[in-house]
C-alpha cells in the first residue's frame, strides 16, 4: 500500500497528490510515468510524474477527474492509501543523458497546456538544477484553470502565460505566443518541448515546423495498460509504428501522425462513458 501524504486542489477538478513511494522516487527521472491502481478491483491508470523527492521518498502526481477511475482516486484523502504505484516507467527525457556543458549551451522552450503543465515542471526543474536557462509558456482556457505557475516561475528563466480569453497574461493560443516570442521578441531556441492536449501539440508542431525548430512531444495521454501488451497506445512516427508506453512517451513531434493518434485516443470513449455512468450511479446510491 502507498500512502497519500498530501492532497490539494489546484483548479476545478484538478488535484495534486503526493504519494509515499521511496523506491519509485529514488529511481525517477523527468519524462517518466507511473501506473496507479486504487484498489484490487481498480483500473490501471498511467500518470506522468509531476515531481519527485528522493530524500523524502515521495512522488507527486496531478490528476484531472474525468472518468470513473480518476474520480475514485481523487476521492481519497491524506492518510489514505492506494493499492499499487508502479514505476518509474517509460524512457526519461533525452536531455538527462547529456553532459552538463551541453545542457547549459542549449536554449529550450517548453509549451505546457492544461494538466500537461504538471509533467513539464520536473523537466524544467531538472534543467534549472543543471544550469540551463529555459523559457516556458503555460496555456489555459481561462485564469482559473492555470496550474503550477508559482512553481514554474522559480525554475524558468522566463515564464509566459497565455489564456484563450485573455483573463491572465497573453490573450490567445500558445501557438500565437510562440510566434510572438520568435517574430517580435527575437527569441531563438534549439529545441521546443510541448506537453498538453493532443490537438494543442499538433498545432504547436505545425507552428515550430515553420521555424525549423526541433520539437519533442509527450504522448502519455494515449496509454492504457502502460506495458505495451494491450497495443492501445500504438502511434505512427516517421511512418513506423511505436508503442507509446515502452518506446516513449516522448517522440519527435514533427514525425508524429497526430490525426491517427487522436482517432486512437477516441477509441474507448463509449466504454469510458459507461464506466463513468456506473460510478456516478453507485455514488448517488449512498
Amino acid at each position: 500500500m502507498f500512502k497519500i501524504v498530501e492532497k490539494s486542489l489546484l483548479a476545478e477538478n484538478i488535484y495534486k497528490l503526493r504519494i509515499e513511494a521511496p523506491r519509485v522516487a529514488n529511481s525517477a527521472l523527468p519524462g517518466q510515468f507511473v501506473i496507479v491502481r486504487v484498489d484490487e478491483q481498480g483500473e490501471r491508470v498511467p500518470l506522468t510524474i509531476a515531481d519527485f523527492d528522493k530524500e523524502a521518498g515521495t512522488v507527486t502526481i496531478v490528476i484531472q477527474t474525468i472518468g470513473a477511475s480518476t474520480k475514485k482516486l481523487c476521492a481519497l484523502n491524506e492518510g489514505d492509501s492506494i493499492a499499487d504505484f508502479a514505476g518509474p516507467l517509460g524512457n526519461p527525457s533525452e536531455f538527462v543523458h547529456m553532459s552538463d556543458e551541453k545542457v547549459k549551451s542549449r536554449r529550450y522552450l517548453f509549451v505546457a497546456g492544461g494538466v500537461g503543465t504538471a509533467p513539464v515542471y520536473p523537466q524544467v526543474k531538472w534543467l534549472y538544477e543543471h544550469g540551463a536557462e529555459v523559457d516556458v509558456i503555460i496555456g489555459a482556457k481561462t485564469a482559473s484553470m492555470l496550474i503550477y505557475t508559482d512553481e514554474m516561475a522559480k525554475v524558468a528563466k522566463n515564464l509566459y502565460v497565455a489564456t484563450d480569453d485573455g483573463s491572465y497574461g497573453f490573450k490567445g493560443m500558445v501557438t500565437a505566443k510562440i510566434k510572438d516570442l520568435i517574430d517580435n521578441e527575437g527569441k531563438c531556441y534549439d529545441e521546443c518541448v510541448a506537453i498538453g492536449p493532443m490537438i494543442m501539440m499538433k498545432f504547436v508542431t505545425l507552428t515550430t515546423r515553420e521555424y525549423e525548430l526541433p520539437t519533442t512531444v509527450s504522448l502519455n495521454a494515449l496509454m492504457v495498460d502502460g506495458t505495451g501488451m494491450c497495443g492501445a497506445c500504438r502511434v505512427s512516427v516517421g511512418g513506423k509504428t511505436y508503442f507509446t508506453c515502452v518506446d516513449g512517451p516522448e517522440f519527435d513531434g514533427h514525425q508524429v501522425d497526430f490525426d491517427e493518434a487522436m482517432r486512437r485516443q477516441a477509441m474507448y470513449r463509449s466504454q469510458e462513458a459507461q464506466a463513468n455512468e456506473k460510478h456516478n450511479h453507485n455514488c448517488n446510491c449512498f
